[in-house]
């Protein structure tokens, strides 16, 4: 197991192989709007390393994390304590599929960075957590939006980061667990590539109408992928661990 520093001066501990902390689970703790009253759980939670960038941010009042794989649950655990969030974050054992009904309808706040890919498509890693965390092995994009569902108060958010090329699935999962989506950005590396990212928040038993934000556009040119080469907004969620209001409903 290896320990690194991270964004906001957060430990984290890993399994040696297993998929360094990225872009997408930074972006996905910055997007997420600040509630510093709600009640919140996160569906898959790996490390732990989304809810602990949000604690550290004190941007929700308390995240219980849901995370299926005992060994990955453990060092989630592990992460909390170690980081002195034990107060502030709770780690289940849990499929989130079947997350006891005594978490029905609790949170004001669902936020998850769930596989992308069909459990039938693409090579599975040897590595099983990394399988997992590419593949739905344990839940459908259809699993973890109908869990949402369950979990949220009416009116409660579903905050998620996707790939773009399952989009269609993704609105028709959200859709079909009657929640509503209300905001929607696409991330590109820079201006001369394809979307490689997308971000989205879902409401539970609102009306119809999305707010598509500006894109992001992360790095200035697609010849210097270093980090002196963010756009000012990239610049800005890396500084302030939020996105500017731009970005926000107006």
């Amino acid at each position: 197991m290896k320990e690194e520093k991270i964004n906001d001066n957060i430990s984290l501990f890993q399994n040696e192989g297993s998929l360094a902390f990225g872009t997408d689970a930074y972006l996905l703790s910055a997007y997420i709007k600040r509630h510093t009253k709600a009640v919140s759980a996160e569906l898959g939670a790996g490390s732990g390393v989304i809810s602990l960038l949000l604690a550290s941010r004190k941007k929700v009042s308390h995240i219980t994390a849901f995370e299926v794989q005992k060994d990955i649950c453990d060092i989630a655990a592990k992460n909390v304590a170690k980081n002195n969030f034990s107060e502030k974050i709770d780690v289940i054992n849990s499929d989130i599929r079947e997350i006891s009904k005594e978490h029905y309808g609790k949170y004001d706040l669902v936020f998850s960075n769930p596989p992308y890919m069909r459990a039938d498509s693409g090579k599975l890693s040897c590595n099983d957590a990394d399988a997992a965390s590419r593949h739905e092995i344990f839940g459908t994009i259809e699993d973890f939006a109908f869990s949402a569902a369950k979990l949220l108060k009416h009116g409660g958010l579903f905050t998620l980061v996707y790939t773009p090329s399952r989009i269609g699935a993704l609105i028709s999962a959200l859709s079909a667990a009657k929640l509503e989506l209300k905001r929607l950005t696409l991330v590109y590396p820079t201006v001369a590539h394809t979307p490689s990212i997308v971000l989205a928040e879902a409401k539970k038993g609102a009306s119809d109408g999305v707010f598509v934000t500006r894109p992001l556009i992360i790095y200035k040119d697609n010849k210097n992928f270093s980090d002196e080469n963010y756009t000012d907004e990239m610049k800005y969620i890396y500084e302030h661990g939020d996105f500017n209001e731009f970005y926000k409903k107006p």
